[in-house]
């Protein structure tokens, strides 16, 4: 197996540094091969910039088409390139990075902004003209681990805590990012509580992180609904006669007994509606 471990914090001394670093070692320790984006450490340019679609005369063409059109050329900026090569590369994405304000910095975030353009990560069609997304597209066969770094103590992530649940939190994430565009989204790795006076865990969240990267392998990801499962109508909700009366986003995964559909669904269910815009 092949990893890309992207991680984002701007001091190599922080409890960020240090997880990317013990996660690297024991993705090696277990066989794989490892690459590293350190993003800080490279200078990553967070902010989308029309430079990055060189000698594309897009006029008043989205960001969206520039990108597509660039990427189709060839002349997207030599650091976009670069990193979309070792997403090629990889088939286990590690994300390590701290949560500020209920998210992941900036930097982090840019890096998904403009390396995950139209054309590679999504904006696909298979053989019959349908659209690539939500549980295929341009990074399947590929699995993403988020490593999060919380101030906050872990009962305070969880369905009932103050700051919300952890899945329902990195939904955007989750499913927006990841499973759009094909990849396998793990549950987050969450390391709490790292600012509460006298925390003195990092020995055993080290040896968690370990445990847990060395599980990987036998790891169920999160059973989200394809877009070609059939549980979805054509006006992309959720089926009324699938989980009645429920609400929330964690109707978008797949329940345990529950049965797929099939791109065809139940009689008297189209779900040919694949072909609708994005």
């Amino acid at each position: 197996m092949h990893a890309l471990v992207v991680t984002a914090h701007p001091s190599p001394r922080s409890l960020t540094a240090e997880l990317a670093r013990v996660a690297g070692s024991a993705l090696k320790g277990s066989g794989s091969s490892v690459e590293v984006s350190d993003l800080y450490a490279m200078g990553w340019d967070p902010a989308v910039r029309l430079e990055d679609y060189r000698d594309v005369d897009g006029g008043a063409e989205t960001v969206s088409a520039r990108s597509r059109h660039a990427y189709g050329a060839g002349t997207l900026a030599p650091e976009i390139l670069a990193e979309q090569d070792k997403l090629r590369r990889a088939d286990l994405v590690v994300l390590v990075f701290p949560m500020w304000w209920h998210g992941m910095p900036a930097i982090l975030k840019g890096w998904f902004d403009r390396v995950f353009v139209n054309g590679f990560a999504f904006g696909l069609q298979d053989d019959a003209g349908l659209p690539r997304k939500y549980g295929d597209g341009g990074l399947a066969g590929r699995r993403v681990l988020a490593v999060v770094a919380a101030g906050d103590r872990a009962e305070s992530f969880e369905p009932r805590g103050l700051n919300g649940d952890l899945d329902e939190l990195f939904f955007p994430f989750l499913h927006g990012i990841a499973w759009y565009t094909g990849m396998e989204p793990l549950r987050p790795h969450l390391v709490a509580g790292v600012d509460r006076p006298g925390w003195d865990r990092f020995d055993r969240e080290v040896e968690r992180l370990r445990e847990r990267i060395a599980g990987l392998g036998a790891e169920e990801p999160v059973r989200y609904r394809a877009l070609a499962d059939g549980d979805y109508g054509r006006d992309r909700k959720l089926r009324v006669d699938v989980l009645p009366g429920e609400r929330g986003v964690r109707i978008h995964e797949r329940r345990v007994g529950e049965q797929e559909l099939g791109e065809q669904g139940p009689a008297g269910h189209c779900v040919d509606d694949h072909r609708l815009a994005s």
